[in-house]
């Protein structure tokens, strides 16, 4: 069995929330099925530089107020990009 190939792991489509950093992103791997990422969070440096990407974590209200307010998009998105099922 082959281990992980990271050419093989595609990024369809991103959102960033830019009040807390939060990435929501559509991605593939092979040809397998597109699946919803929720993270990471990429916060700013004082100096307006972005630091290391870190794991999301727990969801703040305004975290969860943004999902809410694109998960409209998110969903047609991943339905476009999905097989039906047989």
């Amino acid at each position: 069995m082959a281990g992980y190939d990271p050419d093989k792991d595609k990024q369809l489509k991103q959102w960033k929330c830019e009040e807390t950093g939060l990435m929501v992103s559509i991605n593939q791997y092979g040809e397998g099925e597109p699946k919803l990422q929720i993270g990471p969070r990429i916060l700013m440096k004082k100096d307006g530089t972005e630091r290391a990407p870190a794991k999301a974590g727990r969801l703040t209200m305004e975290d969860v107020l943004w999902l809410y307010d694109i998960i409209d998009e998110i969903k047609d998105e991943l339905s476009s990009r999905v097989n039906p099922m047989k």
